[in-house]
């Protein structure tokens, strides 16, 4: 690496490499023994939480970029983009969340250097040209068009909606046919530009790599962008938006099922609390022996579909339960969805429930760790979370080993006093064809 990029690499995990270069991009790698590939991924801390303060016509901005990126480069055209990792036998892919977008590749450990190059030409370079916008804004449409073809996709975003509000983190990640159809060049270059710096981006690889062979494929790949510069900061947390006065919204739909998605705020990724939450919705509807799966789908068989999840924000979270069942039993289900959430508020959770979401969550945690690309991923999130300095699985195993039924009680009694949000997709025409049950659960 040159001596003017020279910067300290710490070694926070066993196998684990951490380096913050000048210009602020980390670099953060995991040597896996006995693996023969490198997953390589660019992250970077932005995702469509980031479009309402940057420009009220970007809603969708984040995903637009991420498709359009792959379009070509002054080295590459779109078709060579793709050539090049075809003929390592790699794979080359992206995702947009709310708060983070990533650029990855999978290759064999040999083309590393290439993954990388790849990658941040593709990244850092991408011209966005005009006519490129055009033919990608038909793509993005008809991924829009998927989405709302798929009820739980179109009931997931009319919850967010609803539960979040005018939160940045509300409103859909793919953005609507209208912003997207009236989205104009200058408006993606413009966020690229302001988002995409070397100081809010992780260059996370994972396999058969040495850090400094990383480093020098990055120094290469950054170039002159990695010169020491100002540190980027996210502004301050939006404020927790308040629970909104109506807290049941209907998408009439001629389904088969009705889809219903009900929840709660909660705590936020870095919150004290969250592993307590994890097992809480462990517990909830996280397995075959949680209480939802067997109270409604084993017991009663009101659903194939049942499970709780939690989403963890920088600034908020959020606890949801969801089911799918026949339309004349959602009144029954949503009446035994709120007998589980009283329960749990009152009574919290048994011995041998704690015991067994502890180690379901342990098992999920680590084998859900055994490839390159996830390891990557594992080293990717932790870091853009702030949590660089502790990138050993351990710590967070002994989070989760140490929830106790206290942890657990606590955190549901206050959870589960909040008034409950519902969103339904389904042959309702609105909420007074809905039964009693359900509204009777949403207030």
């Amino acid at each position: 690496m040159p001596e003017r990029l020279a910067a300290e690499t710490q070694h926070p995990a066993p196998g684990v490499a951490r380096t913050v270069l000048p210009g602020g991009l980390r670099v953060v790698t995991e040597h896996v023994p006995g693996a023969r590939s490198a997953s390589v991924g660019l992250w970077v801390d932005v995702g469509s939480r980031d479009e309402p303060g940057f420009d009220p016509a970007s809603r969708g901005a984040a995903h637009f970029l991420e498709h359009l990126l792959f379009k070509g480069t002054p080295r590459r055209s779109a078709r060579q983009i793709a050539e090049e990792i075809d003929a390592v036998g790699g794979d080359l892919n992206a995702f947009t969340t709310k708060e983070h977008t990533c650029f990855y590749a999978h290759v064999l450990d040999a083309d590393m250097p290439l993954a990388v190059d790849v990658v941040c030409d593709v990244v850092l370079e991408g011209v966005m040209a005009a006519e490129d916008v055009e033919v990608e804004r038909d793509v993005v449409l008809s991924e829009i068009a998927g989405r709302d073809d798929d009820p739980e996709d179109l009931l997931a975003d009319d919850f967010d909606d609803l539960l979040l509000g005018a939160h940045p983190l509300g409103g859909p990640v793919v953005g609507s046919e209208e912003s997207v159809g009236a989205m104009t060049r200058d408006v993606i270059a413009r966020f690229h530009a302001a988002h995409y710096v070397p100081s809010r981006s992780v260059l996370a690889v994972a396999g058969n790599v040495t850090h400094a062979a990383v480093l020098e494929a990055v120094v290469a790949g950054f170039g002159d962008r990695l010169a020491p510069g100002p540190a980027w900061v996210r502004p301050d947390a939006a404020v927790t938006p308040p629970l909104p006065a109506d807290r049941l919204v209907v998408r009439e739909d001629d389904t088969e099922q009705a889809h219903l998605m009900l929840g709660v705020p909660s705590v936020r990724r870095g919150d004290p609390r969250w592993a307590a939450q994890l097992v809480l919705s462990t517990v909830l509807g996280g397995g075959t022996s949680s209480r939802l799966f067997q109270e409604i789908r084993e017991r009663r068989g009101l659903a194939y579909s049942v499970y709780s999840s939690a989403a963890g924000y920088s600034d908020l979270g959020v606890l949801s339960v969801y089911v799918g069942c026949a339309p004349e039993r959602l009144g029954t289900a949503a009446g035994v969805l709120r007998e589980q959430l009283t329960d749990l508020a009152r009574g919290g959770v048994t011995d041998a429930e704690l015991v067994r979401a502890r180690g379901q969550l342990r098992g999920e945690y680590v084998l859900g760790l055994e490839d390159t690309s996830s390891r990557m991923s594992w080293l990717g999130r932790r870091e853009l979370d702030g949590r660089g300095a502790s990138l050993d699985l351990a710590d967070s195993l002994a989070r989760i080993e140490a929830v106790t039924r206290d942890d657990v009680a606590t955190l549901a009694a206050e959870l589960f006093s909040t008034p409950v949000t519902a969103a339904v997709v389904g042959p309702y025409a609105d909420a007074d064809d809905l039964p009693d049950e359900l509204r009777e659960v949403a207030g």
